[in-house]
């Protein structure tokens, strides 16, 4: 049982079940405590029995700081941060030495582009597959996957001998490939994802070291990961259930800021899995923990199959008509209404779905230091 904070109205304790998968929606405008209480769950998982694997999504660089005690206590935890390409390209020696004294170890991840489809190439750079751009790259992607692996630098050779690409096609794509390079995440050969984590330690992908506008990469990255590991514990499950020795474990996937993976009304690479992992992950043991400052912008599949939500202070208009949607037939009054009784940060509003409950509460203090909290001189 994963103990998140107290009833404001009756004081009690309030717990959420983790023995079997779940779907959690957190929302909450900035400064409300929303990243808070994704901290909070985490803690709660790593010191569960169980201890499933945490894998959390990352684009502010706020959740390596859990390494860290809260004030006043000893507790900390232990976290690899997974980076992105080269930990010393994306950080530096310094900053890396010094975390690493406070006990951080780092993984670098990189991808085979044997393993993206064409498809997947194409949606990297918004190129249409209609288009001469899309039409030379799909091409050319689509030929050397059959040779199993190649690196960035056979891609631009093959786009050169290409005689059906113009050479402004050619010129064009070679130039977007050469920034690939410099991203430094793809090398030839696979890399066993399974691997970069375990369930000793807090996992972090770092996407904070990546430009959010550096095409769809943080999308790419997640969508690799995500479609691995649902594969791999996939068969895990299905192993077990054939009394195959297997070491299925749950796993946990949280996501910070998640509408810019699933955002409403647009196609992202990361969409498609990451709501099939909602939906379909219950059998295999996938569970998931979505965050977001903007509900309104979150795609309503992700919106619609929580079985926990967790609504922290909103005030945008749009923001609180996507919550008041997930209003129930139990609840005494609509989520607006609710929402109106939250005054300071950490109150919330939790709906359990599977228990037809609504209450207001207070999460509970972290034992680890919030990386979230606002400076100040």
């Amino acid at each position: 049982m994963l103990k998140i904070g107290k009833d404001l109205k009756k004081g009690q304790t309030i717990q959420i079940d983790d023995t079997h998968s779940r779907a959690i929606l957190i929302c909450g405008k900035r400064g409300s405590g929303k990243s808070y209480t994704l901290g909070v769950i985490a803690e709660e998982l790593f010191s569960s029995k169980e201890k499933p694997f945490i894998f959390i999504v990352d684009p502010i660089g706020i959740y390596w700081t859990m390494c860290l005690p809260n004030t006043n206590n000893n507790s900390s935890l232990p976290v690899k941060v997974i980076v992105p390409g080269n930990p010393v390209f994306r950080y530096s020696k310094e900053i890396i030495s010094k975390m690493e004294e406070l006990g951080v170890r780092f993984q670098k991840v990189s991808l085979n582009p044997a393993d993206l489809s064409p498809e997947a190439w194409c949606n990297l750079f918004d190129f249409s597959i209609n288009e001469p751009l899309g039409i030379s790259l799909y091409r050319s992607v689509q030929r050397l996957r059959k040779t199993k692996t190649f690196n960035i630098h056979n891609l631009i050779t093959h786009i050169q001998k290409d005689v059906l690409s113009q050479d402004k096609t050619k010129e064009a794509l070679i130039n977007r490939l050469k920034m690939v390079i410099d991203w430094e995440i793809f090398s030839a050969g696979s890399q066993d994802m399974a691997s970069l984590f375990t369930n000793e330690q807090i996992n972090v992908l770092d996407f904070s070291v990546i430009d959010p506008g550096a095409y769809g990469l943080r999308n790419l990255i997640l969508s690799v990961l995500c479609q691995d590991f649902f594969k791999k514990q996939a068969i895990l499950r299905r192993k077990e259930e054939l009394n195959i020795i297997s070491s299925c474990k749950r796993m946990w996937l949280l996501i910070d800021e998640a509408q810019q993976f699933c955002p409403h009304g647009k196609s992202a690479l990361a969409k498609e899995i990451l709501i099939r992992w909602i939906k379909e992950g219950r059998q295999p043991g996938l569970s998931c923990v979505f965050a977001s400052q903007q509900p309104s912008s979150l795609d309503n599949e992700i919106i619609s199959q929580g079985d926990i939500i967790i609504i922290h202070k909103i005030t945008n208009t749009d923001d609180i008509l996507a919550v008041n949607k997930l209003s129930q037939d139990y609840m005494a009054s609509e989520m607006k209404i609710y929402i109106r009784y939250l005054k300071n940060p950490g109150e919330a509003v939790m709906v359990d779905d599977e228990k037809e409950r609504v209450l207001i509460l207070k999460v509970r203090k972290r034992i680890t230091k919030h990386g979230g909290e606002e400076r100040i001189k």
